[in-house]
């Protein structure tokens, strides 16, 4: 979620008694030493404790050098009366928690014309009025360019950003990126600016401290303290998500600001918490700096952000799945489910159920990290791509494309099931061949090929994998189906090969997908 709740939450200050130490409490008697271990016993496996080296005895030196650097972003967007767009705010939106927050409330409700009671004009006559928001950024170079977040920023007709001697400066906005909810401002001062710089996000680990300056509820220079507590955290934010999870304070007012190591270094950029309350409870997460490093350099020199782009839909590789493919090690890699026509994988030869190992030189270790590797590639670039098929690992050259557009998908409608379908023993299924009545009652492409699927028992394998009815099967372990009968053919084939699951290629309106299905004996097919 993004930093969004007007919810002050209180903190617990563990940080200080942990820098100035407490007493251990006094036995009431003498304590017996612990046994010796028996003559012979195999060691322990518990590592040796390590000594805590570098703890600073306060943060205020660091703190004191990088406070001039971080700003407060205030916008202001002009929004209609009420009477002309009930959506819109009908008063200035001051710091939620800050003692102005109610004043304006009861200000506008006593004194808001065409109010009962109240003289002056009319609802319809009522002037436009400005909401206002508050936020983080920082600055990286003297000459006045400025990084927050892009939903800080969005929509505003005004962006102003206040340094911390509280001189306020219009600002320029040269580019914003909502993929990665990253946004480049510029300021023209004559006063002398201090800027910080990214540092390397990879190398920060888990357990070191990090410091969060930010303008949270509208308290400009707040400066918190914590650790990295996770990274490469993936929120469900987009398809680039990697971030920094910390437990120092971040709430609403924070969203832009920087994440700092102790070498003053920006490491992250703090853009959400996860908070049943909206305030913080110690989980929050900022973009890592490598990331946004090639981001804010593409906005500030051009505007926009050009994208590296393979041209497939993919999908995890499961334990399964590397089974079913002959895949040693267990799930990794990303399977392509569709290498899209035209697109820079399917000229270099790359097809569906290939897994994708390592693309220019990088391990693949998940499904998530080839976009973002993909995106960082250059564009026009000639990379290899390691991928895995028929058993063994192939070498492939791809040319690196442009991402263009987020195409629109059409939505499906379900519809009644045909008549007369074919059973799949043991897997759960009722298929059909596609014609002209089953392509009309399931909204089916004018080009789709497959089998579709007329039905699904609860509790099979197919309704495991969540299987509908709708769903096409297109292949059956990489090689395509047009008929229920070759299907079942071969289904029979992998079960005298013994082999534990049949690798299916199901196509619905989000796309193509594999799935793998447990060959199993005649329980749960729909009867």
């Amino acid at each position: 979620m993004r930093l969004a709740h007007p919810v002050l939450a209180l903190l617990i200050a563990g940080l200080p008694a942990l820098a100035q130490g407490q007493p251990a409490p006094v036995a009431p008697g003498p304590v017996a030493p612990l046994p010796a271990p028996p003559a012979g016993a195999p060691p322990t496996n518990a590592p040796p404790a390590m000594p805590m080296r570098d703890v600073p005895p306060s943060f205020a030196p660091l703190a004191r050098q990088l406070l001039p650097a971080v700003v407060n972003i205030s916008t202001t967007q002009n929004s209609q009366a009420r009477a002309n767009r009930p959506d819109a705010p009908d008063m200035p939106q001051a710091p939620p928690g800050s003692p102005f927050e109610e004043f304006f409330r009861d200000f506008f409700n006593r004194n808001r014309p065409g109010q009962p009671g109240q003289p002056g004009q009319g609802p319809e006559q009522q002037r436009p009025r400005r909401a206002q928001s508050l936020g983080s950024g920082f600055i990286i170079d003297t000459s006045g360019i400025v990084v927050t977040n892009n939903h800080v920023i969005d929509g505003a007709d005004e962006i102003n950003v206040i340094l911390q001697d509280n001189t306020s400066i219009r600002a320029e906005l040269l580019g914003t990126d909502p993929r990665t909810d990253l946004a480049v401002l510029r300021i023209r001062t004559d006063k002398p600016l201090h800027a910080v710089q990214f540092g390397d996000s990879d190398s920060a680990q888990v357990g070191d401290w990090v410091l969060a300056i930010g303008n949270p509820f509208g308290l400009g220079g707040t400066v918190t303290a914590g650790i990295v507590s996770a990274r490469g955290r993936d929120i469900r934010q987009g398809m680039y998500d990697d971030f920094i999870q910390t437990d120092a304070a971040i709430n609403r007012g924070n969203s832009g600001g920087p994440l700092f190591n102790l070498d003053g270094q920006v490491v992250g950029i703090n853009t959400a918490i996860y908070s049943p309350s909206g305030g913080s409870i110690g989980i929050g997460f900022s973009i890592p700096a490598n990331l946004a490093r090639n981001i804010t350099a593409q906005l500030r020199e051009t505007g926009k952000v050009r994208r590296g782009w393979l041209g497939v839909n993919i999908q995890q590789v499961t334990d399964e799945i590397a089974e079913s493919l002959g895949l040693q090690g267990g799930g990794r890699g990303a399977l392509v489910a569709r290498a899209q026509e035209d697109g820079p994988a399917a000229k270099a030869g790359i097809r569906n159920g290939d897994v994708v190992l390592r693309f220019n030189g990088q391990e693949v270790r998940e499904m998530r990290t080839l976009p973002r590797i993909v995106a960082e590639t250059p564009v026009g670039r000639p990379v290899p791509v390691v991928l895995w098929r028929d058993g063994r690992e192939q070498t492939v050259n791809v040319t690196v494309g442009e991402l263009p557009a987020e195409p629109q998908q059409a939505a499906a409608t379900p519809a009644p099931q045909a008549n007369r379908p074919t059973e799949l023993s043991g897997l759960g299924l009722r298929v059909a061949p596609i014609s002209p009545e089953t392509r009309e009652r399931f909204s089916l492409k004018p080009d789709q090929r497959g089998v579709v699927v007329m039905e699904v028992a609860p509790d099979s394998p197919a309704a495991e994998r969540e299987l509908r009815p709708g769903d096409v099967i297109v292949e059956v372990q990489q090689e395509r189906v047009s008929t229920p009968q070759e299907v079942q053919a071969k289904l029979e084939q992998l079960r005298r090969q013994n082999r534990p699951s049949a690798l299916l290629l199901i196509e619905t309106a989000q796309g193509q997908r594999f799935v793998p299905l447990r060959l199993r004996g005649e329980r749960g097919s729909p009867g």
